[in-house]
């Protein structure tokens, strides 16, 4: 199918990771296919135009954009035209994905999240974990949800901690709950071979075969592992009696890795005969019954109760570090992704992040990254802020989350209507100002319908030129007048640029 669409109008969709990239235009040249999902990140079938049309196949596609020309397969949908960017998405979600209700646990939005990775990464243990939940009370951080990352386990399919390592589990986690921490644990649909849990999967049938009918032996970022097939109920039952088992010594969730659609392949032999994608929308819909969860890698999980935070990011200013952070987090919001989360403050790719601890430390950097997160729906640290920045860096972190202290309950707000109305809580200056000339904006954002953030996200700079739509603003008590343009806006004491909306246009 051909479809020529004219200059001014501009398309948005597909996975996540291209967040950088769009909108798409009458100038783009790009091929996608979402016909499987190759990115490290959340991925929909579904593309969105200025103009409230919509493209949409359940099963995914191959889409060109090339000189004003969209070729795609035949059998794809494209609606009519709704008019804008919302009114587009809120038809395609009403009619393709519609939200299921609920959201992820309140407690994951209220206040920082925090991840013992950087600090610990393989080398998780008891004692370190008290540690850091100290530090972060110690040293004027709130208590928030903690989460433990991999290396808690005896091994990949023995979901229980190490003995070793993990003298009296039920007795940390009673002390963290105490300390005002709720706790997860990281987990993978992946089994170590050669395993006491290995041989029980092989015999009750619920792992994966290949072709030949042997077990499915994957690689991937941690080694070779067998696969746990989640179209089987059995493997399903199996997984939940050990999860069961860390809940009722107080565990409150899990942060659900890997699942990533290209880690399976087609010929392989499942339960229910499932494609790659299929493997990876079950072990998102797997995690849902738990509120404390976090995904970072989902196919068509748009309208699902879960926390999306972006795949690592490199400790750097270009789009693969800290200037991805806008644009994939606002794709997120506009494929169905509105609970999210950029990432671990100052980069969650932790062999590029410890190598940055040298002479590459970029302590500006952290603090610029915390300021993009603290006013996005959830935000994460890992690294110890107040290990690594000095007094004066480690002031602006404590500013940024009595910032977001002070926006708890609009965020709050946001985040209950999202489950219901499907709404991104942060939004494209297009999906709320239609033709006012923002079509192309893609670093900084509305935060609902009440605030514009503009956060500085360029190494050096004290101010930045921002785009204020037609109407009044409040900054720090002065009145700006918006007259649908660029404006430079310096920094001022404020530790990023927070513009009130006074008057609004009309909407409806």
């Amino acid at each position: 199918m051909r479809i020529e669409f004219p200059k001014d109008e501009y398309w948005y969709g597909g996975p996540v990771k291209n967040g950088s990239k769009m909108p798409l235009s009458h100038d783009s040249n790009i091929v996608i296919d979402t016909r499987v999902n190759r990115t490290p990140n959340q991925a929909m079938p579904l593309f969105i135009s200025t103009k409230g049309r919509y493209i949409w196949k359940k099963e995914g596609f191959m889409i060109s954009f090339s000189e004003g020309v969209i070729e795609i397969d035949d059998d794809c949908f494209i609606s009519e035209c709704y008019g804008d960017l919302r009114r587009g998405y809120l038809k395609a979600m009403e009619k393709e994905f519609p939200f299921r209700g609920g959201t992820p646990a309140p407690e994951l939005f209220k206040n920082p999240i925090y991840n013992t990775w950087i600090e610990l990464t393989f080398d998780q243990n008891q004692k370190d974990i008290l540690s850091y939940a100290d530090g972060i009370l110690e040293n004027g951080m709130p208590p928030g949800v903690l989460m433990i990352d991999d290396g808690w386990s005896e091994y990949y399919g023995n979901w229980s901690f190490h003995t070793g390592r993990f003298p009296d589990p039920k007795a940390m986690i009673a002390s963290l709950h105490s300390r005002g921490f709720k706790v997860m644990l990281w987990l993978c649909p992946f089994i170590s071979a050669d395993t006491v849990k290995y041989r029980e999967a092989l015999a009750k049938g619920i792992l994966i075969r290949d072709e030949k009918g042997e077990p499915y032996i994957v690689h991937w970022w941690n080694g070779f592992s067998a696969v746990l097939d989640m179209s089987n109920p059995k493997a399903v039952s199996w997984l939940s009696s050990q999860l069961d088992a860390l809940t009722d010594m107080g565990v409150d969730g899990f942060k659900f890795d890997a699942g990533d659609s290209f880690f399976y392949e087609a010929p392989n032999q499942t339960f229910a005969n499932t494609s790659p994608n299929e493997q990876s929308i079950l072990w998102e819909r797997f995690g849902e019954k738990y509120p404390y969860n976090e995904y970072r890698v989902t196919y068509l999980a748009g309208g699902a109760p879960v926390l999306q935070r972006l795949c690592d990011k490199q400790h750097s200013w270009n789009t693969e570090g800290i200037g991805g952070l806008m644009p994939d987090s606002l794709l997120q919001g506009l494929t169905g992704h509105p609970f999210s989360c950029p990432d671990m403050i100052g980069g969650g790719e932790y062999v590029n992040f410890h190598e940055a601890l040298g002479s590459r430390f970029d302590e500006e950097l952290f603090v610029r990254h915390c300021e993009i997160a603290c006013l996005m729906p959830a935000m994460q640290f890992s690294a110890a802020p107040y290990r690594l920045l000095s007094s004066k860096n480690y002031d602006k972190i404590l500013s940024c989350i009595r910032l977001r202290e002070s926006m708890n309950d609009y965020i709050m707000e946001l985040v209950t209507a999202a489950g219901s109305t499907g709404e991104p809580i942060i939004r494209y200056m297009a999906y709320e100002f239609p033709g006012e000339g923002c079509d192309t904006v893609i670093d900084q954002f509305m935060l609902g319908d009440r605030y514009l953030v503009a956060p500085i996200y360029e190494k050096g700079a004290r101010g930045r030129n921002v785009f204020l739509p037609k109407g009044d603003w409040i900054r720090n008590g002065q009145v700006i007048t918006g007259t649908g343009d660029y404006r430079w806006l310096d920094e001022g004491e404020e530790p990023l640029i927070l513009l009130r909306l006074k008057t609004w246009t009309d909407k409806s």
